[in-house]
């Protein structure tokens, strides 16, 4: 498996985001079929590629070959009426991350994510222990975070209706809509509930954020990164360079928030800090693994400091895991969201479009962190007031006023001050140099 292949997916959402098509996903496989009149022949290239390749062989213990005789022995009058059955047999798989896109909804995953785009930024995934629709987390600057949202909210009514049991892709198409329209969720949060009213707006996503900061130590890079799409990794690396050739100390790389987005470009990421070590390696329905790699193109082994927390997940807990794992990261924040899932994403012959979970990830340690998450080396833990008072001030995120950037800085200027004893992955990327 080419792991580094662009269409491998690594992300938190449950469906199409409602501001972004669907926060890092290109395709894997576009299909060169015919178009197909038949809607029957669509539910069975559905269940065909279901059948070949997604991770579970027993298919979370779905008699799947039943399913095919069961489906196809159905007449559809239409289009509509297949995409309904196909969506039906997909939720007997109980496996959120695997789903069917209409043509409208694939066409939007399509859209380049660095681009502009319409709607909300809110990213949307299916709470595994609660089946509950949660946001992963609101995409920075957009209506969303401005109206408070955050990681972990779910989303308990769309305009007055329930979300209890609705399919995710209603869900996301509800809340999507054109600029200037508004939209009324109903949120709990913990033991509070609420209402937001959101206006639908185009958005610019900007996916770093970079600075160069005086500290007791000298100077040091901050780098915030709020999702990797196609353009995370060289936009990563153009912010290192240039902190770089300005002599920081060492760096912060704020993950926060991250919901995920492509595998190779977290792979990348990893690359700029790390020599010689693996970096992540997927395991297939038949076992298979495979491994994805650093070889000597490190810019830096400047001390660096991870921070993370429950809305960090899929690409940015590889990223994490690597970094940690191979002792040239100290992580700091709280756990992660816990999703170590790949999907690829296949362009079916009528213009839609599926998503198939092929594989799950593991860290360079061996460790499965699907709903556990990574943990921090040094845990940090907000109080509500806290976190209301950041969400209500995100300007204040990654300053002063932030308890975790704070408690990450004072990691980073230790770490600096120690220079005479680096961990072991630093003694290996200085002697690699």
């Amino acid at each position: 498996m080419a792991m580094a292949r662009d269409g491998f997916v690594l992300t938190s959402t449950a469906a199409l985001t409602a501001a972004v098509a669907v926060i890092g996903f290109q395709l894997a496989n576009p299909s060169a079929a015919a178009f197909r009149n038949s809607p029957k022949e669509l539910v069975d290239e559905v269940w065909q590629i279901v059948n070949s390749r997604y991770v579970d062989p027993s298919f979370n213990k779905t008699d799947w070959r039943r399913l095919r005789e069961q489906y196809l022995s159905r007449s559809y009058a239409s289009r509509t009426e297949a995409y309904a059955a196909i969506r039906e047999m997909l939720q007997k798989l109980n496996d959120p991350y695997t789903r069917f896109l209409d043509p409208d909804q694939f066409k939007s995953m399509q859209i380049d994510t660095s681009g502009e785009l319409t709607g909300v930024g809110l990213t949307l995934g299916v709470d595994e222990t609660s089946k509950k629709l949660t946001v992963v987390s609101p995409i920075d600057g957009s209506p969303a975070a401005k109206a408070g949202l955050a990681a972990k909210d779910v989303v308990k009514s769309i305009d007055g209706q329930s979300t209890e049991g609705m399919d995710i892709n209603k869900a996301v198409a509800m809340i999507r809509g054109r600029v200037g329209t508004r939209v009324r969720l109903g949120i709990q949060r913990g033991e509070r509930q609420f209402e937001v009213t959101i206006v639908r707006e185009r958005i610019e996503i900007h996916p770093v954020k970079a600075e160069v900061r005086q500290t007791s130590v000298g100077k040091v890079g901050y780098i915030q990164l709020r999702q990797f799409n196609g353009n995370a990794a060289a936009d990563t690396r153009r912010a290192v360079e240039e902190q770089v050739k300005s002599g920081v100390q060492g760096f912060i790389l704020d993950l926060r928030s991250n919901p995920g987005g492509l595998l190779h470009a977290s792979a990348e990421i990893a690359r700029l800090w790390l020599n010689n070590a693996t970096i992540v390696s997927t395991v297939e329905r038949n076992g298979e693994s495979d491994r994805l790699v650093a070889n000597r193109q490190a810019l830096t082994n400047k001390p660096l400091v991870v921070l993370v927390d429950k809305g960090s997940a899929s690409a940015s807990e590889i990223l994490a895991g690597a970094l940690q794992n191979n002792q040239r990261a100290t992580v700091v924040g709280t756990q992660t969201f816990g999703k170590g899932l790949v999907q690829s994403v296949h362009s079916l012959g009528d213009g839609s479009g599926l998503a198939v979970t092929i594989a799950k990830y593991l860290t360079p340690d061996g460790t499965d962190i699907n709903k556990a998450g990574i943990k921090p080396d040094v845990v940090v833990e907000l109080t509500e007031a806290q976190r209301e008072k950041l969400i209500q001030n995100r300007s204040d995120i990654g300053t002063k006023a932030d308890p975790q950037y704070v408690r990450a800085l004072e990691v980073l200027e230790a770490r600096v001050r120690k220079e005479g004893t680096p961990t072991a992955q630093t003694r290996a990327n200085a002697a690699s140099q």
